[in-house]
């Protein structure tokens, strides 16, 4: 059968976590878990051979005032991408670092998205910016910050002919 490591992921799962997982498609899988079981989850499918950590994304559901977190597990024993979402709090982006889970795998990903979104990941000791040191303004990546009113305030010359048309 096609999807047989896929059925035997999720029947475990289910049974081992009490969380509903779907298969997207062939050889990937997608959780929804509430954040606070972020770090039981991430232990388990360790366990099972999701040892690769590739990714983690942030979604701004700016309506929702939700951030939505999203950790790309793959397995190389298995060959399936497993995708965990989890949504936290906008106005108090806080959530567990799994750090203690994926080392220095982690580390790159955290900082990077606590620098763009403003999230902080509890228990990461190296937030500090990638690529933004002398920023102090809204986390650029965050859905309400005005791009444009920065680059009028910040980077244009209302002196320069060529860029008056900004400030009409």
């Amino acid at each position: 059968m096609k999807n047989d490591r896929e059925n035997l992921l999720i029947e475990k799962i289910n049974t081992d976590l009490k969380i509903k997982a779907t298969i997207q498609r062939q050889k990937r899988i997608w959780i929804n878990i509430k954040e606070n079981n972020l770090i039981k989850t991430c232990n388990w499918l360790k366990k099972q051979g999701f040892d690769h950590l590739s990714a983690i994304s942030v979604t701004d559901l700016i309506e929702e005032e939700k951030f939505e977190i999203t950790y790309h597990l793959w397995s190389y024993q298995n060959k399936i991408l497993l995708t965990i979402k989890t949504k936290i709090d906008r106005k108090k982006p806080v959530i567990q670092s799994v750090i203690p889970i994926y080392n220095e795998n982690a580390q790159i990903h955290e900082r990077e998205l606590h620098e763009l979104f403003g999230v902080k990941f509890q228990g990461n000791p190296d937030l500090t910016p990638l690529f933004l040191e002398d920023w102090h303004n809204t986390p650029p990546f965050k859905k309400d910050f005005n791009w444009r009113d920065y680059v009028k305030k910040d980077l244009y010359d209302k002196k320069n002919e060529r860029e008056t048309a900004y400030y009409d």
